[in-house]
């Protein structure tokens, strides 16, 4: 029978290691060789405190002999003696050298070191001002000054919170450059731990991710056809085709339209107030009456239930399909005629809710109106403060000259 190798001394230690064989090898006083592989060890000291047994590495056997090593284990010893656990005070000291090295840098000075460093690389000059302005507008006054160590979570929501759900583009641009200039520091040893900027299983848990938002593209008819669009919808005369007609003078979406109830509508103000329940974004839309869609309220029956567009079902709304399926017979109608049919520039059928790009596209191409009035026409976010005080003003007028416009448009052709 073999004798056992031990690792109480340096010629053991030697023999242990050449033999490559995994495990731990007592060296005395709590002190292992940890041995990995052939030649390729570490030295680990097992203590106990408050009750609980703890591993602390000491380094590789590469570098740190026998001697070295229970040097080292003998220091712990010393600090267990005074009731201090060893290693939480190696992370005390190394993070009191952190934070005394990081005090001499800022973001900022990480920041433009950054920059420096990377603007050969990047394809123009534009870019790096992008990266210069957005820094400077959004970043700096919150964590410019501030130690890289320091900086938290809180900072970095503080940043973008503001900008996160309405300039959603630039705000992910902020977080991604904050999270790689955090990155820079960690490397030049400015900061240890989890970068407070990284999205995957750290920011995405508390922001909204609007990557998982499908945009997908609606065809639309071109504006120039609008009114030839309306004709024919006018031929039709049915709920079919004043479901779409509603839709197309409101620049509402379909959902919103089909759930439409006669005791939302203030004829005598000529605005429709769409409940917050219905509408995408989750707040009430006033819908400034154009005098178009009063001549086509006047023509929608009144029923005992109320709705405007009842389903089959006396009391229910009428399904979401009822508009898409009378696009698609009007296009096949269209289509065994000129074999064109209703399309938009690509050649794509049209769909209901494309007739909101229609709109869109009349307006920037063919009116002064300002594009927040635009925007809220479709009940996009402008952003609150801005959207607030609009709502306290005109905006509602300014909206119902835009409505009207458009609706002439749509029903005269001018």
């Amino acid at each position: 029978m073999s004798k056992k190798i031990m690792a109480t001394s340096a010629r053991g230690v030697a023999a242990i290691l050449n033999e490559g064989k995994r495990g731990q090898h007592a060296a005395g006083n709590g002190l292992y060789c940890q041995v990995n592989s052939v030649k390729n060890g570490s030295w680990v000291y097992r203590y106990k405190i408050d009750g609980k047994t703890k591993r602390m590495g000491l380094g590789s056997t590469a570098v740190i002999s026998l001697a070295e090593a229970r040097l080292i284990a003998a220091e712990q010893r010393a600090l267990i003696a005074q009731g201090i656990d060893p290693i939480v005070h190696r992370r005390q000291i190394k993070l009191e050298k952190l934070n005394k090295k990081s005090e001499l840098i800022a973001f900022d000075r990480v920041a433009d070191d950054y920059i420096a460093a990377q603007r050969s690389s990047w394809t123009n000059e534009k870019h790096t001002q992008q990266w210069i302005n957005t820094l400077a507008t959004y970043v700096s006054p919150v964590i410019g000054h501030m130690a890289p160590a320091d900086i938290t979570t809180e900072h970095i929501l503080k940043i973008l919170n503001p900008i996160w759900n309405t300039k959603n583009e630039t705000a992910s641009r902020v977080r991604n450059r904050i999270e790689l200039i955090l990155n820079a520091a960690k490397v030049r040893q400015l900061r240890s731990g989890q970068n407070v900027a990284a999205w995957r299983g750290h920011l995405d848990l508390l922001l909204a991710n609007h990557n998982n938002i499908q945009r997908r593209h609606h065809p639309a008819i071109p504006w120039q056809q609008a009114n030839k669009f309306w004709q024919a919808l006018e031929s039709e005369n049915d709920t079919g085709a004043q479901a779409l007609q509603l839709t197309m003078l409101t620049a509402l979406r379909t959902s919103e339209v089909l759930g439409a109830h006669w005791s939302e509508f203030d004829l005598d103000a000529s605005v429709w107030t769409v409940p917050s329940a219905r509408m995408k974004r989750g707040k009430e839309h006033w819908v400034p009456l154009s005098r178009a869609a009063h001549l086509l309220l006047d023509k929608i029956p009144r029923l005992c239930s109320g709705l405007l567009f009842e389903g089959r079902t006396v009391g229910s709304t009428a399904s979401n399909m009822l508009m898409l399926m009378k696009v698609r017979r009007m296009h096949e109608a269209k289509f065994a005629v000129d074999s064109i049919g209703w399309t938009d520039s690509n050649g794509q059928r049209i769909t209901p809710h494309g007739l909101r790009s229609t709109f869109r596209d009349w307006a920037a191409e063919t009116t002064s109106f300002e594009n927040i009035v635009v925007e809220q026409a479709l009940s996009h976010s402008i952003g609150n403060a801005v959207e607030s005080a609009y709502r306290r003003g005109d905006l509602l007028e300014r909206r119902r000259d835009l409505m009207n416009a458009w609706g002439d448009y749509v029903t005269c052709g001018k």
